[in-house]
């Protein structure tokens, strides 16, 4: 049955007016002061649904934003939803052949883009077949319009009546494994994720005001600065540059958010960072992380130096947010924690069989937010979304309390000696190291073709020397057994990652 109120826009946006938070700011720029009202984001997504139908961009098509973490961005998120367009976040951080794919891929009709990333996207535009609009926030080149030309005259519209189930949004896989896949998610998920993780583990209110180093094209952060606050009438803080450590230090200084949302590479730097310059003094309350497994290490000493803790949780882009997590009674280095409630989770083995505590499994969750398909990819599809199930492809044990600790990705776990080990579990020793910043371990082929692991390391400083070398060999051997060492270790500068700060092990095996 078509409704208004299953349209995600509803719930998020405009019902912030009938409770009397017209006037509330919803988003506030970092760098620039800008400050978004709830009734301005009301407003402007009205504006934008009009223009959008005055533009001849019609319900189910695509629009891409490839839009910095701006104001501008939850207007057009949410216009996009009110006319029935399907808004689709890129990575601002891409190449131009990649974005080149994506437009492709996507057939977006309309692209909105910020004239900061002009320059990169602009020669993914030539020859495309499907883009009839380009809008620019800010200064427009030519052969495209800005935003301000784009409303103007555009009369609002009010909100498409949908599906529960249609397709709201897409967003684009961060390719830690491989090309980026069209993830499609449906108007409900937004909403179930704010009831499940949004409301019974972060535990947000309209008091808080939130932080989220992780971006809005990150399905991470478009829950963190986009769906969880809005779910309740907070306010978001808006950071439109790259998240370094000094910086996210200083905003946390300045704008005293109560939330601040974060990644285990951002951590890991800001605490080496606060090692030598102190730490921030904000009113935080909770802190949490996604993205890849935290580091005991880093969650403790974080702990120590802002004096509360690290929610370390897992998600995906395939489940729109976070599933398994730590909570804020509960907190256990090391683990990924439990079940979120709203959730149900499996750990199989290759033949799809449960397997029982202390043993290691792919992880399989069930849950209300998992998207409908991946765009065009049938197989791929059909091997993930297991009726009610969706593959991780991650791999964890389960200890006797019940807590999950994570083993690595499948592609990424191999066996030593006739037994499978977590590179995790070997770049959490190294990392625990005083002169380790990051690790990333991979298997590598010893004389004999046999796999062992091999380490790469960022160091806190300096460039490492045979003594640091066997000094972390020797740190290994005694936080996690003699046997899982790595018989190589190799100090880089920086880890290949995605924009999202996954580790993408996948390049470093191609070097061994």
């Amino acid at each position: 049955m078509l409704s208004v109120h299953a349209n995600a826009v509803t719930w998020f946006v405009d019902r912030h007016l009938d409770e009397g938070r017209g006037d509330k700011i919803a988003f506030t720029e970092a760098e620039t002061g800008r400050k978004l009202s709830y009734v301005d984001m009301a407003e402007g997504a009205a504006l934008m649904a009009g223009a959008l139908a005055q533009a001849g961009v019609r319900p189910e098509e695509r629009a891409a934003l490839l839009v910095l973490d701006q104001i501008e961005f939850p207007q057009i998120f949410w216009g996009a939803l009110k006319a029935g367009v399907i808004p689709v976040p890129l990575n601002t951080l891409l190449a131009t052949e990649v974005y080149d794919a994506i437009l492709r891929d996507s057939r977006a009709a309309v692209l909105f883009v910020s004239a900061p990333l002009w320059d990169v996207v602009a020669p993914a535009l030539e020859d495309n077949p499907y883009l009839r609009h380009v809008v620019v926030i800010g200064d427009a080149p030519e052969g495209a319009v800005r935003l301000d030309e784009f409303l103007k005259d555009a009369v609002p519209q009010p909100t498409l009546p949908v599906s529960s189930d249609e397709v709201a949004f897409w967003l684009y896989s961060s390719g830690s494994t491989g090309q980026p896949k069209g993830v499609a998610h449906v108007h409900s998920a937004l909403r179930a994720t704010a009831d499940t993780y949004g409301a019974q583990v972060l535990g947000i209110t309209e008091d808080d005001v939130v932080l989220s180093a992780a971006k809005f094209f990150f399905a991470y952060g478009l829950g963190n600065a986009l769906t969880f606050p809005l779910s309740v009438g907070a306010t978001t803080i808006l950071f439109g540059g790259r998240p370094t450590p000094q910086s996210m230090i200083d905003t946390l200084a300045a704008h005293q958010p109560t939330v601040f949302c974060g990644v285990p590479t951002l951590y890991a730097a800001m605490v080496a960072q606060m090692d030598k310059t102190g730490a921030p003094k904000a009113p935080l309350r909770r802190c949490i992380s996604a993205g890849e497994a935290l580091p005991e290490d880093v969650g403790t000493r974080w702990e120590k130096h802002i004096g509360v803790g690290i929610l370390d949780g897992v998600g995906s882009t395939e489940m729109l947010h976070i599933f398994l997590s730590n909570t804020a009674d509960d907190i256990v280095y090391g683990t990924s924690g439990r079940a979120v409630p709203g959730y149900t989770l499996r750990l199989v083995d290759e033949s799809g069989e449960e397997v029982g505590a202390g043993e290691v499994g792919e992880l399989l969750v069930n849950g209300a937010s998992a998207a409908s398909c991946y765009w065009n990819q049938r197989d791929k599809t059909r091997s993930t979304f297991e009726g009610v199930w969706t593959r991780t492809g991650d791999k964890y044990e389960m200890r006797s309390d019940g807590r999950l600790v994570y083993c690595g990705r499948t592609d990424d776990m191999f066996k030593v000696s006739g037994i499978w080990l977590s590179p995790f579990e070997v770049e959490g020793a190294l990392v625990s190291h005083p002169q380790v910043l990051e690790a990333a371990v991979v298997a590598a082929q010893d004389k004999d073709g046999l796999d062992k692991p091999k380490a790469y390391v960022v160091l806190q400083s300096g460039e490492g020397d045979d003594a640091l070398k066997a000094e972390l060999k020797a740190h290994v051997k005694e936080k996690v057994g003699k046997w899982k060492y790595p018989r190589w270790i190799e100090v880089v500068e920086e880890l290949p990652k995605t924009a999202t700060g996954k580790i993408q092990r996948f390049k470093l095996r191609e070097d061994c």
